[in-house]
């Protein structure tokens, strides 16, 4: 049978619809769907697709499965490499990493990675009625700092080889970014919800509400027995421009606006949190995060949202996906814009200016690409004399986060970098510390899920040779 040439289309909700409610956009295949499209996968000898996969998930075994419809035996092959597929199947990058790597993608689109790994995991999380079997304790203590996807992979991997591990989490859920961060029409919370059950199966403590640093420091955890730390507290830490009008009402980093929006529920007005309800919403940012908030902005009722961007279209940093997903609902792009002010005013009845009132617009100005940067990127540069404004009642910046240094200047002999970033070595995530190792967004700063998830398995394995040297 000859190889169909595009991939199996996923099915999604009306864009009119979405835009207003909170429900998961893309629904899923079909059983009948991912067998079809599981069929288009060439079972290459030399597997590239493995290869661009951070946590290596043997991609062709688990595909096959599903052309045999033994959708239980593709979860297990799946697992054995990552602790999450439910969110992988959503939220990673497939398009730059494991499906960038298809050989059919040369000539093709290629196979639906991403979407068949969904599709076995929630076909899994709807249908397993089997036991865990949890492993035998080795009687080793570890400790875990931050359940984000990096804490939750290094605690996972770390249990199945009959590993104690505490998770300590600074919030009341688990979850990390994965609750806080990602809207629930990308990542629904029972998703993350039955991930985090999963591994507490394999025997995972998680402890909520624990500030490292302000409720227990890392060498206080020492003096508990722990033999081991893995530091995944993620970033989150917001970045501003540094422009006027910054401490305006009605300016948000994205950090605060999606965690008040996604965990505190600050949409509902019976929240203890609300937020205000903004009219015209500007989102300053390019990347997941700026469609992230653009969009939840545009589901809380806004009328107009913009992303305003310093680059043009080409360089967003965003998935296609998304990106589309977010031009389909409405999100209007000013792209080659950078914004130089925030105007506002302190009284509503006189609308003077003032540092301390509301947000009433944001003033930018246009761009033009010049020569490429030291990634590669043509360095946007600004017009002079092109300024003009924009008028919106809430501005959220979504330009990055730096990790918190609270970790850091409560804990001896912790090395950090000029950003913030803890240093590790490469290939086994150690700290400059004996018996510390990190991973995730507290080394790199913000990246991808995947990426953290990589970091968290990379760190497990290093731990586990040490604490097995250290015993004998």
């Amino acid at each position: 049978m000859a190889i169909q040439p595009k991939k199996q289309e996923m099915p999604v909700q009306n864009a009119s619809v979405r835009a207003r409610n909170f429900n998961e956009v893309a629904l899923g295949y079909s059983a009948e769907t991912a067998v079809i499209e599981a069929d288009r996968c060439l079972n290459c000898k030399n597997r590239p697709c493995v290869e661009g996969c951070p946590v290596n998930i043997s991609i062709p075994e688990f595909i096959a499965k599903i052309k045999e419809k033994d959708f239980e035996g593709a979860y297990s092959i799946i697992s054995e490499s990552s602790s999450l597929p439910a969110v992988c199947g959503r939220v990673c990058p497939q398009e730059t990493q494991c499906e960038s790597k298809c050989t059919l993608g040369v000539k093709f689109e290629p196979v639906g990675i991403g979407r068949l790994e969904r599709f076995v995991a929630d076909y899994h999380n709807a249908n397993f009625k089997g036991e865990t079997v949890l492993p035998e304790s080795n009687g080793h203590r570890v400790a875990v700092i931050g359940s984000g996807p990096s804490g939750l992979t290094c605690a996972g991997d770390l249990a199945k080889r009959g590993y104690r591990v505490t998770v300590f989490e600074a919030l009341h859920l688990a979850g990390g970014v994965l609750v806080y961060g990602i809207p629930e029409f990308r990542l629904p919370k029972e998703i993350v919800k039955k991930e985090v059950e999963t591994l507490k199966k394999y025997g995972v403590e998680i402890q909520t509400n624990i500030v490292i640093g302000k409720t227990v420091t890392i060498d206080e955890l020492f003096d508990e027995g722990f033999e081991a730390v893995f530091i995944g507290s993620g970033a989150g830490l917001p970045r501003f421009m540094g422009i006027a009008g910054e401490s305006l009402k009605g300016v948000y980093s994205a950090n605060e606006f999606l965690t008040r929006a996604n965990l505190m529920k600050a949409y509902d007005k019976e929240s203890h949190t609300p937020m205000m309800r903004a009219k015209n919403v500007a989102v300053v940012g390019g990347g997941n995060v700026a469609m992230d908030a653009a969009r939840t902005a545009l589901r809380l009722g806004a009328e107009n949202v913009y992303i305003i961007y310093r680059r043009s279209m080409d360089e967003l940093p965003a998935r296609k996906e998304e990106v589309e997903h977010a031009e389909e609902e409405g999100i209007k792009f000013k792209v080659l814009r950078n914004p130089v002010e925030i105007i506002g005013y302190n009284n509503p009845e006189d609308r003077r200016d003032s540092k301390n009132g509301f947000v009433t617009g944001i003033k930018v100005r246009k761009c033009e690409l010049g020569e490429p940067d030291e990634k590669g990127r043509r360095r946007p540069v600004e017009i002079e004399g092109s300024e003009y404004v924009i008028d919106v009642d809430c501005v959220i910046m979504a330009i990055g986060t730096s990790p918190n240094p609270l970790i850091k200047n409560t804990t001896l002999s912790l090395e950090v970098n000029g950003r913030g970033g803890i240093v590790v070595e490469e290939n086994t995530g150690k700290t400059s510390k004996e018996g510390v190792y990190a991973g995730g967004d507290a080394v790199t700063g913000a990246a991808t899920v995947i990426l953290a998830m990589g970091a968290g398995k990379t760190a497990a394995k290093a731990i586990d040779e040490y604490i097995s040297k250290k015993g004998k």
